[in-house]
């Protein structure tokens, strides 16, 4: 996880030439960020709970966490990874991508302690 985030990360800084995305097997921005949204919290769940359970193989977890993603999403693995390498050798795609979970990660954080605050003056 703390890999896939660096490297994200690192191709985000170094920036290169925006290109379409409209390339037979690459997935859009859109269902692409949607995808990899859900690969990351199945990151995030195998490093925070499966790998602190010794009778859990988290690499095998992790796997089959992806799978089902892959299969709800209707994405093949080889779709997504191939993708993926697109999204990062084309930084600019990739930084607009990430900055728009950015984005929606705090819009959900500011919604669930809205909710909270709320809780707590009833």
């Amino acid at each position: 996880m703390k890999g896939l985030v660096v490297t994200i990360l690192f191709f985000c800084i170094t920036g290169c030439a925006n290109k379409d995305t409209n390339i037979k097997g690459i997935l859009s921005k859109e269902k692409m960020q949607a995808v990899m949204w859900d690969i990351i919290g199945a990151d995030v769940f195998t490093e925070q709970f499966v790998k602190k359970d010794s009778s859990k193989n988290a690499a095998v977890e992790n796997m089959q966490l992806q799978n089902k993603i892959f299969t709800l999403h209707k994405v093949s693995r080889a779709d997504f990874y191939k993708s993926y390498d697109y999204y990062v050798e084309h930084t600019n795609l990739m930084k607009a991508m990430l900055d728009s979970m950015t984005v929606q990660a705090e819009r959900n954080r500011s919604k669930i302690m809205e909710r909270q605050l709320n809780k707590g003056t009833k």
